[in-house]
């Protein structure tokens, strides 16, 4: 495999930007899906029942959990959207590990994806196109970041580097599509702003088209020795570093749970409490999602500086620790939270306060997310690694779905209670992530 002049594969960078683009298309979806469904498709009764396959679904909802108003609805439908898209990932894993292979798997998920952003053009369909959504992502999702680790060899490095440069390129999208998508839907109309992350989907499967090339390609004999390995059971050994994944996977669902209100009820506090005049000009508030990836470009080269100076002195925190202080940043986000809520009077407030909580919430976030799925890539078995980076997506599938479930308290508790919850959860998972750091550390011999 040819090298770029950084040193990394040129294939790092098909997928830096195949990944950029999906991920303008996902996130500027989910900027104005939760707003999209309070102020317009569920706010009128005869619209909402329209939706196809909406009456059963809220039947369910309130067979489970009582009478629900429409907030409650829209947190539950995005709690179970934005699950669904990481619980697919571990069948798409399986699937691509078995019989597909990474390569093809990319392709039809991408193309799913592009279906259903395109779907949501129609109300009538706006279930039906999160299905595809959801599918199209289990098979695009574990897929895409299995092949940015199989570029490197095993001890390579630069692995780590690589999945910071390639979270960049998630984030590069995620900025972007609130300005564009956003803006669109908010300004314009809902669903021009649906069709440009349908766009932007399609110009994702384009680059990966033309560089695929220079991404990794699994021959089926490749798979087949695969699988015949997996038949022959795994060692002892392979089984605890499954188990290490599972538990440290098990703690990330709290800090998903928490980290997703900024795109449930925290957009909801920016669109209703926030002032977002700026020169007599009112910008969408749909564009409070682009200062979290914002941040992790200015921050992002700052905290891998900071990685190389502390492991040059040996003094670079461990997996596990990088892990517990993501999540307790993560908490310390809502206690800003807390006193903006107490600070609150009735006008619209500052932005600073949400520029500031959101500032915290990322530093937690590059501690956490491009350091666990560069711990998969290394900790995991090679014939299951695809699986085992579903089981992270896993992780990310109850995270969201928490997320709707907590999200569902903002209308019926006082905001700063509502804060304070989310701060405690995040803080004591923290703390949990550094209680069980040695331990993993003795049952991996490698620095966890």
């Amino acid at each position: 495999m040819s090298k770029a002049k950084t040193g990394h594969p040129k294939g790092l960078y098909v997928l830096f930007f195949t990944e950029m683009w999906e991920r303008c298309s996902y996130y500027g979806m989910r900027a104005l899906l939760v707003l999209y469904m309070t102020q317009h498709l569920l706010a009128d009764p005869a619209r909402a029942k329209a939706v196809l396959g909406y009456n059963a679904f809220e039947s369910l909802l309130f067979l489970i959990f009582g009478q629900l108003n429409v907030q409650q609805i829209s947190s539950q439908i995005y709690g179970l959207y934005t699950g669904f898209v990481y619980f697919t990932p571990l069948i798409g894993g399986f699937i691509a590990d078995r019989w597909w292979g990474q390569h093809r798997s990319v392709y039809l998920g991408g193309i799913l994806m592009a279906i259903g952003q395109f779907l949501l053009a129609s109300e009538h369909l706006f279930l039906l196109a999160l299905v595809f959504l959801i599918v199209g992502n289990g098979f695009f999702k574990p897929n895409i970041s299995t092949q940015v680790g199989n570029l490197y060899a095993a001890g390579d490095s630069r692995r780590d580097s690589a999945f910071m440069i390639f979270y960049m390129g998630v984030n590069l999208g995620a900025f972007l599509s609130p300005l564009i998508c956003g803006t669109l839907g908010q300004k314009v109309g809902w669903h021009y702003g649906f069709a440009a992350a349908g766009i932007g989907m399609v110009l994702g499967l384009v680059v990966y088209h033309f560089g695929r090339h220079l991404v990794p390609h699994e021959t089926p004999s490749q798979r087949q020795a695969k699988v015949a390995a997996a038949a022959g059971g795994l060692t002892a050994a392979e089984w605890k570093r499954i188990g290490v994944i599972c538990l440290l996977c098990f703690l990330n669902i709290v800090f998903w749970g928490i980290y997703e209100q900024q795109g449930n009820t925290l957009q909801l506090w920016a669109d209703g409490q926030t002032d977002w005049n700026l020169f007599g000009w009112e910008m969408p508030s749909t564009w409070y999602q682009s200062f979290n990836p914002a941040f992790i470009f200015i921050f992002t080269p700052l905290i891998v500086a900071l990685w190389k100076r502390q492991a040059a002195r040996d003094r670079e925190p461990s997996t596990v620790a990088k892990m517990g202080m993501g999540c307790v940043l993560l908490g310390l986000g809502y206690v800003i939270m807390v006193f903006a809520a107490r600070a609150f009077t009735g006008d619209k407030q500052n932005l600073m306060w949400l520029v500031t909580s959101t500032w915290v919430f990322t530093m937690g976030e590059l501690y956490l997310s491009p350091v666990g799925l560069s711990m998969i890539t290394k900790v995991a078995p090679a014939r299951t690694v695809s699986t085992m980076m579903g089981v992270w997506y896993l992780s990310s599938f109850f995270g969201n779905y928490a997320a709707g479930f907590f999200g569902s308290f903002y209308s019926v508790m006082t905001k700063d209670r509502f804060f304070g919850m989310l701060a405690i959860a995040g803080i004591t998972t923290g703390c949990v992530f550094f209680l069980i750091r040695r331990p993993v550390v003795r049952v991996m011999h490698t620095k966890m």
